[in-house]
């Protein structure tokens, strides 16, 4: 049985990449998530607490994720929690770990930008015929020229999307 949660929180340090033995990307890093509950008697927020999420993100993710968090900022992580007890000469104690299965960043603190990964040219080449490689749109590898709307690319593929709605506001003016 796997618990799924997601979260919110910040990023407690830069995230650290490594690679297992295998040989596949893994990026660590720690999610700090507030605690906090409303005071109706002084209408205020109290905090009550931090927990402390240990958080790894392996292959294309792991790649993703070292590119684009930096300390401080603010996450939503979805993944599978397991809970880990620990013990060392001094002390012990229980870990929440999350293996992530989706990570972006909180925007509610801020804007983003995103930017698409390119496939690796072997995906590419295995992409079948009457399929755009990169958005994995399908498109008649004939197309109809009676069907143009003005807003196809020469090759009958579609356009990128702010250039579609660009082509739809100046039709408009």
């Amino acid at each position: 049985m796997n618990d799924n949660v997601t979260i919110l929180g910040r990023v407690g340090a830069d995230p650290k990449r490594s690679e297992t033995a295998n040989g596949v990307a893994v990026v660590n890093f720690r999610v700090a998530s507030p605690q906090r509950r409303f005071d109706s008697k002084t209408q205020t927020w109290i905090e009550t607490g931090t927990n402390w999420y240990n958080v790894s993100a392996f292959r294309q993710l792991a790649d993703h994720v070292k590119a684009s968090l930096h300390q401080g900022d603010g996450v939503i992580v979805t993944g599978k929690l397991k809970l880990r007890e620990w013990e060392n000469a001094e002390r012990k104690g229980m870990s929440a770990d999350i293996d992530a299965e989706a990570i972006g960043h909180d925007l509610r603190w801020g804007a983003s930008a995103f930017a698409k990964a390119s496939r690796p040219a072997a995906a590419q080449d295995s992409v079948p015929s009457g399929v755009d490689a990169v958005t994995g749109e399908v498109h008649d590898a004939e197309p109809d020229a009676e069907s143009d709307d003005g807003l196809g690319g020469d090759d009958g593929t579609s356009p990128e999307p702010a250039m579609a709605i660009a082509g739809a506001w100046s039709a408009v003016e």
